[in-house]
């Protein structure tokens, strides 16, 4: 008898592609979202179209015993929705909400093993203002100042998490996303991220032309591929360590330099621009000593290769939407 797993933001980016991944190990897959995968069919088992801020379909989605839940679902974007300041109410009530619900039904239901897809954008503002010498090890979240509103709901549900596991007997999973990019996110409309803005700004642009990116772009990240940021997720879930953990690359670029290499795979020539717009934190990068040690794994990817895979998917689906309001 297969395996049953229930991933909630299964039509989201990170988890279409857990989905899958999961389907391929023989997993018996439920997903859960307020609407399918956007860039092609789901490949769950059963897909439940729900709002997870309702208490009464997390119960009834909840209806059997799941080996391994995946709790992936929340308001989120890039940096243009984040730190605009106009979705702050949105974002914590919304994520809030799921988190409390998933977290209260799976106990009432006995489920014991479910991980939390948290995120870098917990960490204090104030280890993160040297570009060049961010501090993002697991211990250093505490006295805690976020950047965004984003980054204190996700530190709230860490702690959420954490109470059910010492009261409640939960067997918690906990990692700090850095960044995740790839082919089959969203790549316009203001919630992307970075790799895929630049790679849709760099493959609409014509050689010798222009781009725009916000701020001076010195600010710092670090970005991991889908397939990585999957195979630690996974590693924590089944490992006997609650975390919380980094999932994130250790290989830290300015946004100029990311724009940079996009550029190279291209093979265009274009002048950067610089603009005003939300930037979040100066610099971060993921810290990967904590995961070598705890799971004996680190992402080893390096960006170049993640970039080309997502650069030529942006490119494509530009071409399928023949450039039309763009």
């Amino acid at each position: 008898m297969s395996k049953k797993a229930l991933v909630c933001g299964a039509g989201g980016f990170i988890g279409s592609h857990l989905v899958k991944r999961l389907r391929k190990e023989g997993f018996w897959v439920r997903g859960v979202d307020l609407k399918f995968p956007e860039f092609g069919e789901t490949k769950a088992d059963d897909f439940v179209i729900g709002d997870l801020r309702d208490p009464y379909l997390c119960r009834s989605i909840v209806d059997t015993r799941f080996d391994e839940v995946y709790q992936l679902a929340a308001d989120m974007g890039g940096a243009g929705f984040v730190f605009s300041g106009e979705n702050d109410a949105d974002i914590m009530h919304n994520s809030g909400m799921i988190n409390l619900n998933m977290l209260d039904t799976c106990h009432k239901r006995n489920v014991k093993r479910i991980f939390y897809s948290s995120s870098a954008c917990m960490y204090p503002e104030y280890n993160q203002l040297d570009p060049d010498n961010p501090k993002c090890s697991e211990d250093s979240a505490y006295p805690a100042s976020p950047d965004s509103d984003y980054g204190w709901e996700k530190l709230f549900s860490e702690r959420l998490y954490l109470a059910y596991q010492r009261n409640h007997g939960m067997e918690v999973r906990i990692a700090r996303y850095h960044n995740i990019f790839g082919p089959e996110g969203t790549w316009t409309g203001g919630r992307e991220k970075a790799p895929a803005a630049l790679s849709r700004k760099v493959a609409m642009a014509k050689d010798k032309g222009e781009i725009e990116i916000w701020g001076d772009g010195k600010q710092t990240r670090s970005f991991l591929y889908i397939d990585e940021c999957l195979e630690g997720s996974i590693k924590l879930t089944r490992s006997n360590w609650t975390g919380p953990v980094n999932i994130g690359s250790e290989e830290m670029v300015t946004i100029n330099q990311l724009a940079e290499m996009i550029m190279k795979i291209a093979g265009k020539k274009l002048s950067i621009k610089h603009i005003a717009g939300p930037l979040g934190v100066r610099g971060r990068n993921s810290d990967n000593r904590l995961i070598k040690k705890k799971l004996g794994w680190k992402p080893t990817m390096p960006l170049s290769k993640g970039l080309k895979t997502t650069y030529e998917w942006v490119k494509e689906q530009i071409r399928q939407a023949g450039n039309g309001g763009i």
